[in-house]
């Protein structure tokens, strides 16, 4: 399959999982594009991030619209969620790739677990 298709599905897929769980798109995406893409692995998470946020908008505009949330509810997760972005943006270049994997193999398994038993 070419790899335009293979992203075009990879991304499609991401939607799909960010729509239906609010968030996580990302969780599902870079495995794809290292695994099934083949892409290298720091552009893969670089690449998740910068997909993710026009998913993200168009998660929440929906959510919004149809679910009307109270957007000053959100506000300190948005500034918190923003100074976190910045600061994980400045220093990924500075942590080994063989880290990276392990936290986010340990935030799937947390997130799995927390799932289970929620």
């Amino acid at each position: 399959m070419p790899t335009k298709i293979k992203c075009a599905v990879a991304g499609a897929l991401a939607g799909a999982f960010n729509g239906f769980f609010g968030a996580g798109g990302g969780m599902l995406l870079v495995p794809l594009l290292i695994r099934w893409v083949r892409m290298d692995e720091r552009k893969a998470f670089a690449t998740s991030v910068f997909i993710i946020l026009p998913l993200c908008a168009v998660s929440a505009a929906v959510y919004l619209i149809k679910l009307r949330i109270d957007f000053t509810l959100a506000l300190p997760y948005l500034i918190g969620g923003l100074a976190g972005g910045f600061i994980g943006g400045c220093c990924f270049k500075k942590i080994p790739t063989t880290l990276l994997h392990r936290a986010f193999g340990l935030l799937l398994i947390y997130g799995g677990i927390r799932s289970l038993f929620s």
